[in-house]
């Protein structure tokens, strides 16, 4: 009968019993490691996701065309409603509830870019998700705001020259300078305070040649109100770009800014139409296009349209400027466009543009340009400390949207 030598018994005992040796403990450790490599890289395709998703970072692929888009609307809305809504009033129209509606009618235009792509399938998000109670209740509260402010616009284009309410409205970087260091913690700077100081200059200029200026029939109470309400919706405006910048923080995507403007304007029409019902505006309106305006009903109709959608390319553009970048810098954008309206009111309707007015759109343009210059050079910084981070192996993360000022 054959007998078991010590050695083998050793080694039999030895694949018996893995775990007296530590090799099963090993090997159960690799095991648990290689199950948590997938919860591992999900992680890191979320975060990359979520990256991607955020559109305020400079680094996404999408950051600079919505940043031309927005743009190409601000500039376009810009020129075509202010010269359209001074088209309603030299031709007849004198409903300033009219006038307030048109600005922010246009919501339904909205619709379609933030449902289309759902339909589509082009995105997973469905749309207002992510709406918080007081996201809602924020938005709705500067809709209330931007219907003051958009009556407030009226008046002022009503009762002013083009040229004249367009440069007046540039008061509003003084306000917006302020408000976003006290609301935001915006930095200020040389660059941007040489811009704000540049362009506020031109309303005092402005305001010392305005005198002569007031349009046939108009009374010195009419033109002064015009004036009031004009620097009023300028410092609405500039609260309400610090306002909304701190709402974007928030927001990660474009459709979501887009959502809440559709809020706001959808709030800002119903302020309209119960002023307009209040005042007997809607009866008032009909009778405006039917007899009032001089180039007929179809035209009246034509200019009425056009207002609504040049105005929500404007608001749509800022919207996506203070998103992107912040509200200085949007409010900066809009005000440097105020110059090219005072050159299409003087092309399009012959205002006046004399020696004042020529030097206040000069300070305008130097003041756009400093700012810009700013912009690039703290641009071409980061860029910079990107690359060296990048060379010496260090976690590059994505740079986000100016918000520290220039």
């Amino acid at each position: 009968m054959a007998t078991t030598s010590p050695s083998a018994a050793l080694h039999h005992q030895f694949l018996e019993s893995p775990r007296e040796n530590g090799t099963n403990d090993v090997e159960t450790e690799i095991v648990d490691v290689e199950e948590s490599l997938p919860n591992l890289s999900s992680f890191m395709e979320n975060k990359e996701e979520n990256n991607e998703e955020d559109q305020k970072f400079t680094t996404n692929k999408r950051y600079m065309p919505l940043l031309l888009i927005n743009y190409v609307l601000l500039f376009v809305g810009s020129f075509s409603s202010s010269l359209m809504s001074k088209y309603y009033f030299i031709h007849g129209g004198a409903n300033k509830w009219v006038s307030t509606l048109v600005q922010c009618l246009g919501f339904p235009i909205l619709l379609f870019p933030i449902f289309v792509p759902v339909v589509l399938k082009y995105t997973k998000r469905k749309p207002f998700e992510g709406f918080s109670k007081k996201m809602f209740l924020s938005t709705v509260l500067v809709g209330i705001m931007l219907g003051f402010n958009n009556l407030l616009i009226s008046w002022g284009v009503a009762y002013l020259p083009v040229s004249t309410s367009s440069l007046l409205l540039s008061s509003q970087l003084v306000f917006t300078l302020i408000l976003s260091s006290l609301i935001v913690k915006q930095k200020i700077t040389f660059t941007n305070l040489n811009c704000v100081i540049l362009i506020t200059v031109t309303s005092i200029i402005l305001a010392l040649d305005s005198s002569h200026e007031k349009p046939a029939g108009l009374t010195d109470k009419e033109y002064y109100i015009g004036f009031t309400c004009t620097i009023a919706a300028g410092f609405l405006f500039a609260l309400y770009l610090p306002v909304m910048e701190k709402i974007y923080r928030k927001v990660n995507c474009y459709q979501m800014v887009m959502e809440m403007q559709l809020i706001m304007e959808i709030v800002a029409t119903v302020l309209a139409t119960i002023g307009m019902a209040c005042d007997g505006g809607f009866s008032d309106m009909k009778k405006e296009a039917e007899s009032v305006f001089d180039k007929g009903t179809a035209a009246y109709w034509v200019t009425i349209l056009s207002t609504v959608v040049t105005w929500q390319c404007t608001f749509m553009g800022t919207a996506g400027m203070v998103f992107l970048t912040s509200s200085l810098t949007g409010g900066i954008c809009s005000t440097a466009l105020l110059s090219i309206n005072v050159l299409g009111g003087v092309v399009v309707y012959k205002d006046h543009f004399g020696g004042y007015k020529a030097v206040s759109t000069v300070l305008c343009i130097w003041g756009f340009c400093s700012y810009v210059f700013g912009m690039y050079i703290k641009t071409k910084k980061k860029k910079i400390v990107r690359k060296n981070s990048s060379s010496t192996g260090s976690s590059t993360e994505l740079i986000p949207r100016n918000s520290d000022g220039i």
